[in-house]
């Protein structure tokens, strides 16, 4: 029998280059990835302005760069699906995504749904339980998967949730560094706890400098809202936790990356950069790295 390891294949978040998609690919190349994850909620990679004939040009251009895409991003903020008044237009905002990824030559669609909350018998979990179930229906039907962003809450609870969805078309993007930078959560047994729904990773680090309500961090309805700026500027220079480089965080990345391989996980890691002066020396140094394990 080989013994003979597959390589990982290594993506990267373009827009963590803080430059335009067309730059950003051009810079995902250079540093050497096999594939990159773009934010397709606004802008230019909004649905709602790329026609057929644009959405063939895009997948064409990304394929001659020589990189896959390994997933769209479609976090559309706010409480997530806390807010059933706001979720009809959520719920389809996220299918025009998920229609364009499947355009674009990927399957999978990652988005926070906001903190599944403790009760399972009050109105938060039950709207975005309802909201959830409809989404993944749309993706099995597809064969395609929206991905739930691990961190705001532990393994054992999101999978409990997603147990109660009746398919696996709401699944993972499991990313380490946010499981250990706000809940604390050991990310090598969060693997095995979210083994059957792991469809993409996130490769990002950070350390935990105190314990913090992960409603500051995320917000959430009757709270206040999620705010991308803030998050960036707490994983930057907060005191509660600190994203740092891969390799210098609290990930133990041989055991992390050994437990993704027990369970047969053979996706993209697909690095995330939101803090630091110089994302792509990061980025750069983060891909070395990986290539490394």
């Amino acid at each position: 029998m080989s013994s003979i390891v597959k390589p990982w294949k290594i993506g990267v978040i373009v827009d963590s280059f803080r430059v335009g998609v067309r730059e950003g690919l051009t810079k995902a190349r250079n540093v050497g990835a096999d594939g990159v994850q773009i934010y397709a909620v606004s802008g230019e990679m909004d649905p709602a302005n790329l026609s057929p004939s644009a959405r063939k040009e895009w997948k064409d251009y990304i394929a001659s760069q020589g990189l896959d895409i390994t997933a769209l991003v479609g976090d559309l903020g706010g409480h997530g699906f806390q807010d059933r008044a706001a979720n009809a237009a959520k719920i389809e905002k996220s299918k025009r995504i998920l229609d364009l990824a499947m355009d674009l030559g990927t399957n999978v669609v990652t988005t926070h749904i906001g903190i599944v909350p403790d009760d399972r018998n009050g109105e938060i979990y039950a709207a975005m339980h309802e909201a959830c179930a409809e989404l993944s229906r749309y993706a099995t039907a597809m064969n395609a998967y929206f991905a739930i962003e691990t961190g705001p809450e532990t393994a054992a609870r999101l999978k409990g949730f997603l147990d109660g969805l009746g398919s696996n078309g709401v699944s993972v993007n499991f990313d380490p560094a946010n499981m250990v930078m706000v809940t604390g959560d050991d990310p090598v047994q969060g693997v095995y706890t979210l083994r059957d729904y792991i469809v993409h990773t996130h490769a990002k680090d950070g350390v935990r400098l105190r314990e913090i309500d992960p409603r500051f961090v995320y917000g959430s309805l009757g709270f206040e809202p999620m705010d991308h700026g803030k998050l960036a500027e707490q994983a930057e220079s907060g005191d509660a936790f600190r994203e740092l480089p891969l390799g210098e965080g609290g990930i133990d990345w041989d055991r992390y990356l050994a437990a993704l391989r027990d369970i047969g996980y053979d996706g993209y890691l697909t690095i995330e950069r939101e803090a630091g002066d110089d994302p792509e020396a990061d980025i750069g140094a983060a891909v070395r790295f990986l290539r490394g394990k």
